[in-house]
């Protein structure tokens, strides 16, 4: 029996024409997602100048804390800048031979949280203040050197930090025939002690920042439900779920998120570009290679991400607060 070649076998027809009701399901969730996302966009466009004046609110709001934080990195930049380069001064007494200098020196060493030694002999100590102060008359007037040898210690990297600089200082003084040893801690710890000073402060007005942007995306979104309480009440009455109605307003919060974090970054970027200038002349001055430190790409996101997150939070605050006062009973009332 001969057989049609244009008809399409049974199975392939349906495979074609049929779906799942999951896949039905799913569709229709994702198309209604995208529909209400673009409608909620749409009307933040139709009243730009609320709209602008609630991203600038955000974007002011959550620009103060990100701004904060980078000046706390960049302070703890100059601590670790400082720490890699620690080096302690040893004096020895003036009475030392040399021979003891460098055994003193060998020995000190050996040590494994030293990473170099140093041995300037009090004679190039002396020769070199000589041709660095223009004192040399002044110095052909001593009867001696009273410079004594010095040892230049260069710690290990695991033990440039504070407490391993110290416990340092502690084992080099213990030693026979050393006078003193200098390293300027007193700055390093007063910076650290105002750096985790201000990081408490920091995260504390983060706090009270993050609440103030889920408030004001509050308030606006229950104006945004007030104003559309008719079109709640329609919907509610022809059966329209709570998450049905949520969701566009659900969406107005994350939009306005969305712009926030946007006029935050860019409050963030002209706010380095106007500082810039004047942070590396005053960093030249004082010999430094401070300067601030901006936002990355993944520091980007995750600001408009965070801001987003709150943006839906707000909103989500005020749809469960007025929501469920809005009945379709208030029609029949009416």
């Amino acid at each position: 029996m001969a057989t049609d070649p244009r008809r399409k076998p049974e199975s392939a027809r349906g495979a074609k024409t049929s779906r799942s009701p999951w896949g039905q399901q799913a569709e229709s969730y994702l198309n209604h997602h995208r529909k209400v996302a673009r409608d909620s966009a749409q009307r933040l466009w139709r009243t730009p100048i609320a709209s602008l004046m609630t991203w600038t609110v955000m974007g002011v709001a959550l620009a103060l804390p990100v701004a904060l934080l980078l000046l706390l990195s960049s302070l703890e930049g100059v601590s670790a800048g400082w720490e890699s380069s620690a080096r302690l001064t040893a004096y020895l007494r003036l009475d030392t031979p040399l021979e003891d200098a460098r055994a003193l020196a060998s020995d000190i060493g050996a040590d494994g949280r030293v990473a170099e030694v140093d041995l300037v002999e009090r004679d190039d100590a002396l020769a070199e203040f000589r041709a660095s102060s223009g004192l040399d008359d002044a110095l052909d007037y001593l009867e001696e050197n009273p410079l004594p040898h010095t040892l230049l210690i260069t710690p290990q990297e695991n033990a440039r930090t504070e407490a391993g600089v110290e416990g340092l200082v502690r084992f080099v003084q213990a030693m026979g025939g050393i006078e003193r040893v200098q390293v300027d801690l007193g700055w390093l710890q007063r910076l650290n002690a105002m750096t985790d000073l201000l990081a408490r402060a920091v995260w504390a007005l983060s706090l009270l920042l993050a609440a103030a942007v889920v408030l004001v995306i509050g308030n606006t979104v229950r104006l945004a439900i007030e104003n559309r309480r008719d079109e709640i009440l329609v919907a509610k009455l022809v059966g329209g779920t709570d998450a049905f109605v949520r969701r566009p307003f659900l969406y107005t919060g994350a939009w306005f998120g969305l712009g926030g974090g946007i006029v935050a970054w860019l409050l963030l970027q002209l706010s380095l570009w106007w500082l810039s200038g004047p942070v590396e002349r005053l960093a030249g001055l004082y010999r430094s290679d401070f300067s601030l430190s901006g936002l990355s790409v993944d520091g980007a996101f995750a600001l408009i991400i965070i801001a987003m997150l709150l943006g839906w939070l707000g909103a989500w605050v005020a749809v469960k607060r007025h929501l469920d006062d809005i009945e379709p009973g208030e029609i029949a009332g009416g």
